[in-house]
């Protein structure tokens, strides 16, 4: 296992969940990070009950990309060797963490996956975000040569070290498809690790019109189209300028 490892969590208006969730978070994970982004529902107060932990605090409510960009960068700043993300809307089990941190020997990028193994009592996911998923995880796989079960799972293992070449700008929930097509491009080794799959009863707003499942499937093959593109872009400035 790694020397020094950090389990961020983005936060945006999660009261409910944020005490309960960072106490479990904490007794597998020696350092951990909050970043609240822009919470308005007495997040930010709840945070400040919490005695050693690290927060981040971004003014107004700025994205899921955004507030992981911020881990991101957190993690390389301090040097830490493998940075742990996991979600606080009590989906993701933090007793699994060590193990994403022990699998991150040798790989960049150890995503989790809810549909690489079935677990006794799985949820069943809402019906557009699974087909979403499915559709957008298969195309990440055919146009990325990647070979991924589960595209979007927030719960992950990064190498510091790799994160280095992650240039994130997707600030909503699109941001993984960035993050795939520039691990992609830069040659990041990937590997899958099953958690269950937990939905619970809460409604997820992906934020104004991206709630409509077609709007939001459109959008996100604009932002894969987007990524590639720049990450192709990237390696051709990168080649021209070793080549000079």
């Amino acid at each position: 296992m790694a020397h020094r490892f950090l389990t961020a969590l983005p936060v945006y208006n999660e009261v409910n969940h944020v005490g309960g969730v960072v106490a479990e978070v904490r007794r597998y994970s020696p350092e951990v990070l909050v970043v609240n982004d822009g919470s308005s529902d007495g997040t930010a107060e709840a945070l400040a009950q919490i005695n050693g932990i690290h927060c981040l605090h971004h003014p107004h409510n700025l994205g899921y990309g955004a507030a992981l960009r911020s881990a991101f960068e957190f993690a390389v700043e301090h040097g830490y060797e493998v940075l742990v993300t996991i979600d606080c809307d009590g989906q993701h089990e933090p007793r699994r963490i060590p193990r994403f941190v022990a699998a991150c020997a040798g790989w960049d990028i150890v995503s989790g996956s809810r549909y690489l193994k079935q677990y006794p009592g799985d949820s069943a996911p809402p019906a557009d975000r699974r087909r979403i998923n499915e559709l957008l995880t298969a195309e990440v796989d055919r146009r990325l040569g990647l070979n991924l079960t589960d595209a979007f799972c927030g719960f992950k293992a990064y190498r510091v070290e790799a994160l280095k070449r992650l240039h994130v700008t997707e600030t909503g929930y699109a941001m993984p498809l960035e993050v795939w097509a520039q691990a992609a491009a830069a040659r990041l080794r990937i590997r899958e690790l099953p958690v269950p799959l937990i939905y619970l009863d809460e409604k997820r707003s992906f934020g104004g019109s991206l709630d409509d499942a077609k709007i939001r499937l459109r959008h996100y093959r604009e932002v894969l189209d987007r990524a590639m593109a720049a990450a192709r872009e990237g390696l051709q400035t990168c080649r021209g300028e070793c080549a000079g």
